[in-house]
């Protein structure tokens, strides 16, 4: 017995130096087995950054890696990466991954961005250019422009028809040229016209004076000169009094509530010219030809001023082959994409492309003058036209 109880303190006193194995012994094989916990190694974790973040641009690199140290994912510790939020992660990559992989195949990821052109930044220095408040400014007057902007009338009238109005604002055109007055005397005319006609019956034998009368407002609004009513009365053939000219004012100003201050075509023409860049002489004589072309035919009346605008920009640029035919920068300031303006570019088109065989010949006739780029005598872009054929 104390033979066995000084053996017993032996294995306890040299527990901690070196245990012998003793097959008669079970409590010592027990007591060595304990500590094996506490001297075991931890297992090196492999780096979050070879696991984690995976991303599109990164995954060839992290595979390389991988490869070199030879470790493969499928064996880490997953309780290591649960604890950090790696599932999610990676979820979210291979998604990533898998898109990154489409757009390279579709080509969409090596197609730069086109970036949006600061139209204003030539005019900082210039005050009268009021780059502070242009922006605001014309989101205004889209904001505005149906509420002047006059509805179909024509089944409203009793004794002018479509034909008669587009003979009348072919003359207007002409009669303006001669006054060398400016563009927006122009479009303020047609635009007071169309309203008046959208509230007052007129007969046949009116029809010249309602013009006259409406063009001797625009040009009191516009011009620093205007004309006087004896130039109007000598430019008519005196088909009209002094009194007369100055009744219709009166009546048209009354009709129409005094209220002159409109967003007109031209209004949206001059800032839409300009983003389309680069806005030289050409490009903006054929777009002023498209746009009188427009406004000269009834047709294009259901269109609001701004899409008549643009879509003579975009016809114009179709026409003398711009690339490419719409940019970020006009969409911009435009507000219209190419798909909602093709409709009123394919009317524009037409109307183009039927103006030299026209018995209306003020515009075409002015527009293939030299002095304007002869932009008249250029064919009307077959793009638009046999998309309005194909309609």
């Amino acid at each position: 017995a104390a033979a066995a109880e000084n053996n017993q303190k032996n294995v306890c006193v040299n527990v901690d130096k070196a245990p012998v194995p003793d097959g008669n012994n079970a409590a010592p094989k027990r007591a060595a087995a304990a500590p094996k916990p506490a001297q075991k190694k931890p297992t090196a974790k492999p780096k979050p950054v070879e696991v984690i973040e995976i991303s599109p641009d990164a995954e060839d690199a992290v595979q390389v890696k991988e490869k070199k140290d030879k470790v493969p994912v499928n064996n880490i510790d997953k309780k290591a990466t649960a604890g950090e939020g790696s599932s999610k992660k990676k979820a979210h990559s291979l998604t990533s991954v898998l898109t990154a992989r489409s757009k390279a195949a579709c080509g969409i990821s090596n197609k730069p961005k086109e970036e949006i052109v600061d139209i204003d930044a030539a005019d900082a220095n210039n005050d009268l250019a009021g780059v502070e408040y242009v922006e605001d400014i014309y989101k205004f007057y889209k904001s505005v422009e149906n509420e002047s902007r006059p509805h179909d009338y024509m089944h409203l009238q009793t004794d002018i028809n479509e034909k008669m109005r587009a003979i009348l604002i072919d003359w207007l055109i002409d009669v303006h040229q001669k006054f060398e007055l400016s563009a927006e005397a122009l479009y303020l005319t047609i635009n007071l016209i169309d309203r008046f006609l959208c509230v007052k019956i007129v007969p046949r034998r009116e029809l010249q004076l309602l013009g006259m009368s409406a063009m001797l407002i625009a040009t009191k609004y516009e011009e620093i000169w205007p004309p006087e009513v004896n130039d109007l009365v000598c430019i008519a053939d005196r088909a009209y009094s002094h009194e007369q000219i100055l009744i219709m004012e009166k009546t048209i100003l009354g009709k129409l509530e005094w209220t002159l201050t409109v967003p007109t075509t031209y209004v949206f023409l001059a800032r839409f010219i300009k983003a389309s860049i680069p806005d030289d002489e050409k490009m903006e004589n054929m777009v002023y030809f498209l746009a009188e072309l427009g406004v000269m035919h009834y047709e294009s009346i259901r269109y609001c001023p701004s899409m008549v605008a643009a879509s003579a920009v975009y016809a114009a640029r179709c026409t003398l082959n711009k690339t490419p035919t719409w940019t970020d920068t006009l969409k911009f300031h435009t507000g219209y994409s190419e798909a909602q303006l093709m409709e009123c570019a394919r009317l524009l088109a037409f109307f183009h492309s039927k103006a030299a065989e026209s018995r209306l010949q003020v515009v075409y006739r002015k527009y293939s003058n030299s002095q304007r780029g002869a932009v008249a005598l250029l064919p009307a872009p077959q793009t638009l036209l046999a998309a309005a054929a194909s309609v």
